[in-house]
């Protein structure tokens, strides 16, 4: 049997493309005050943007459990996996990936299992996902899956615009200061996840300033992936208008931002994840 891939479900990757390339999904926890929800299964992304809409409590994130992790790893081990790549949420933003090395640790002498710290969220590492899926399909060996998706993660660039940067604040992942002086200029901030952290990437005066400083740093004709992700962003076609032609030759994979991101990053977020070529 093949090569599996896992991931977690901050990968943001659309249910049917998983299902297409057989990659399984560990879920988070997402946290409305006392009332409590496994991600993809008891809350769809839909669902999600409405509560947080209506909800007058920030939500909060919970790694999936050691457990979690180890019943998806015996269970393509049983069915007669080679080998298991598992590629998960910047281990900066998340004690998941800690999880998924001390699963791993139980099935020592049992199945090859590599955890990948994608240094990235959303389809930072659903990019490096699809990648390794489809390289698993194509029946290539774990090592050489772990190589490239490694390459890749060294080449990958994720940025996004925000509304408002009060739910990273709130949340603990970017400097209150920041955050307050953004509110306060009425700006619309700019954000990069650059070797795992999130950080502040510029700072302009309107939504379509915003977009227009994203376009700019997107390398012409330089591209090999990109992903376009928004979390109900009214603009979104517009913005992809902007892009294509800077990507005649690439693939060009457009997504939702689900619960696990967008508790940090509130509504209306646009962005992009982009993998170089290789030179």
């Amino acid at each position: 049997m093949a090569v599996r891939i896992v991931t977690d479900s901050a990968s943001d990757l659309p249910q049917d493309v998983c299902d297409d390339l057989n990659i399984e999904v560990v879920p988070l926890t997402i946290r409305f005050g006392d009332r409590e929800y496994v991600d993809r299964k008891d809350l769809s992304t839909e669902a999600f943007w409405q509560e947080l809409e209506r909800s007058s409590v920030l939500p909060e994130t919970a790694a999936p459990s050691v457990g979690a992790f180890e019943e998806t790893f015996r269970r393509l081990a049983d069915s007669g996996a080679d080998g298991i790549a598992c590629i998960n949420l910047s281990a900066q933003l998340s004690a998941t990936m800690q999880s998924a090395q001390l699963a791993a640790k139980a099935l020592d002498g049992e199945c090859a299992v590599e955890i990948l710290d994608s240094s990235s969220a959303s389809m930072g590492i659903g990019n490096l996902v699809l990648h390794a899926a489809r390289r698993a399909r194509d029946g290539a060996d774990l090592q050489t899956i772990v190589a490239e998706v490694e390459d890749r993660r060294d080449r990958q660039h994720v940025l996004a615009t925000l509304d408002t940067l009060e739910y990273l604040r709130k949340g603990g992942r970017i400097g209150g200061a920041r955050a307050l002086a953004g509110s306060m200029l009425s700006i619309k901030p700019v954000i990069s996840v650059t070797d795992g952290v999130v950080q502040e990437a510029g700072k302009v005066r309107t939504r379509g300033k915003a977009l227009q400083f994203i376009v700019d740093r997107i390398p012409r004709g330089k591209v090999e992936m990109i992903s376009v992700l928004h979390a109900g962003a009214p603009d979104v076609d517009t913005f992809l208008s902007l892009v294509r032609p800077l990507v005649p030759d690439a693939e060009v994979v457009v997504g939702m931002i689900g619960p696990v991101v967008g508790v940090h990053t509130g509504p209306r977020v646009i962005g992009v994840a982009w993998i170089e070529r290789a030179t």
